[in-house]
């Protein structure tokens, strides 16, 4: 096997044939190596630049030319470089830069713009992937066999020694399984009122969610975080109504049904609005539907509760709070509502839970600012939360995308924007929101994909097209500090 090969492959699944090895190829009688002749494996590469970078996707046609010589050249390790070579040929002058493993992601930060290629395992939150002809590595619907970016490895000997191998050692069919991949798709501000609620009796009940839909859906646990109770005698939706006391129509639930919900937040400032009775019954309907929850409950110790999530072999923990305090939906000792904030609590929560083996998701309902810059109390308390061990920190009470920022590991997003709700005429920056899909791998969070959308009317949103998707990650990345 060549040492590249050793390398990348990490050999712990060849220990049984160490013995076995040769230096020299010529003395071999099986080769383990780099090709389509006899295929036991293929191992994924992902294309990724700089979390920073509007890119969006590039051909893997467009991906060969950059290796025959295009400009910038691709950032990759020695190995990586071997491998490709072999079934690419060798790279084109100014094609390729090879550096140390260690080296790519902090010089790739510092000479942007930047593309490179990463083994799978190698991911992390801080690149972006890309796509490649559409097909991406950390999507659900992932295809193999169509991808640019898979190394084929072939053992290649008499077929009766290949068996004998093949009965000795069990080689991986791929560093690559999609039986340990979770995608969870976080989301903004949901409150199925006024305009929205409106646009819902007119049009129908899923009537918002036609255009995006499979984003949500598409996702291993979706999250909503939904402020606002159901209730079984809230009127007719008035699209002007002047006061700010809320309530949703049982029938509204269709749409959170339909787009697939798992986990419903409760850290909203409303959800004590129509009175005791619609919270208990709220919460009965999302129990009716085996739906979790968090950030609220039945009394403080219910609201406070961490939920635990196993999924695939990654344990997520969310955690949420309402963090502004006052009257704001606040449960009690003895009454339902949303948990207000405790942050010293919360953070001592979350290193409990992390110790625990647990990838912690934390989420607010925080101060509104419409502003894509985080405030600084904002910026204080997500902090917090990071410091203290959550691998992502995000923001539920926005009702415009804000910036985001990674520390100590942890990926922290100060707001996503509204999902459902009616601020369409409100203001521009209320017409944009984010899907966030982060990525959990083999008990890490290996990436996040930032999904925009954009309000078309009250209630009804729809993916932003490659331009307007460009102009709003340019906005966010500089409100971030990173343009």
């Amino acid at each position: 096997m060549p040492p590249y090969l050793a390398e990348t492959l990490d050999g712990t699944f060849l220990e049984p044939l160490q013995g076995m090895f040769v230096s020299d190829e010529m003395a071999a009688n099986v080769r383990l190596e780099v090709g389509e002749e006899n295929l036991v494996s293929h191992w994924v590469y992902a294309l990724v630049t700089p979390f920073s970078s509007t890119m969006q996707g590039v051909s893997g046609d467009d991906l060969l030319l950059r290796w025959q010589g295009g400009s910038p050249p691709l950032l990759m390790d020695s190995n990586t470089y071997e491998m490709f070579s072999a079934v690419w040929g060798p790279a084109g002058e100014s094609g390729v830069q090879v550096l140390a493993k260690e080296e790519l992601i902090e010089y790739a930060w510092a000479h942007q713009p930047s593309l490179a290629i990463v083994p799978f395992e190698a991911l992390e939150p801080r690149w972006k992937v890309l796509p490649v002809d559409g097909l991406s590595p950390v999507h659900k619907d992932f295809v193999l066999e169509d991808y640019k970016l898979k190394m084929p490895l072939s053992l290649n000997s008499d077929p009766e020694l290949i068996a004998l191998i093949q009965s000795n050692v069990e080689i991986p069919p791929s560093n690559r399984d999609p039986q340990k991949l979770t995608v969870v798709a976080l989301t903004g501000v949901t409150a199925l009122v006024r305009a929205t609620a409106f646009e819902m009796e007119q049009h129908g009940m899923t009537y918002p969610a036609q255009d995006i839909r499979d984003w949500l859906r598409n996702a291993d646990v979706t999250h909503i975080s939904n402020e606002v109770p159901f209730a079984g005698d809230c009127p007719y939706p008035d699209p002007v109504q002047p006061d700010v006391r809320f309530c949703s129509g049982d029938d509204a639930i269709q749409l959170l049904e339909d787009i697939g919900t798992d986990v419903v937040e409760l850290t909203g400032d409303h959800f004590q609005d129509w009175g005791t009775d619609a919270m208990f019954h709220t919460l009965e309907m999302y129990r009716e539907r085996g739906w979790l929850y968090y950030g609220g409950g039945t009394d403080l110790a219910d609201a406070r509760k961490a939920l635990l999530i196993e999924n695939h072999p990654n344990q997520i923990a969310f955690i949420g709070c309402n963090a502004k305090g006052g009257s704001f939906a606040q449960a009690s000792e003895t009454t339902p509502g949303a948990a207000p904030c405790d942050m010293d609590w919360m953070a001592e929560e979350i290193r409990r839970l992390k110790q625990e083996g647990y990838l912690v998701i934390a989420t607010f309902q925080h101060h509104e600012y419409y502003t894509y810059e985080a405030q600084a109390d904002q910026q204080r308390d997500f902090r917090q939360m990071a410091e203290a061990g959550a691998v992502i920190v995000s923001g539920s009470q926005a009702h415009q995308p804000q910036g985001m920022e990674f520390l100590n590991g942890s990926f922290i997003h100060y707001g996503l924007g509204n999902l459902f709700f009616d601020q369409y005429s409100l203001c521009m920056a209320c017409r944009q929101g984010l899907i966030d899909h982060h990525v959990f791998y083999d008990g890490r969070h290996v990436s996040t994909e930032l999904l925009p959308i954009q309000f078309v009317d009250y209630a009804r949103s729809r993916p932003m097209t490659f331009e307007e998707t460009s102009e709003l990650l340019q906005t966010l990345f500089l409100a971030s500090g990173w343009q």
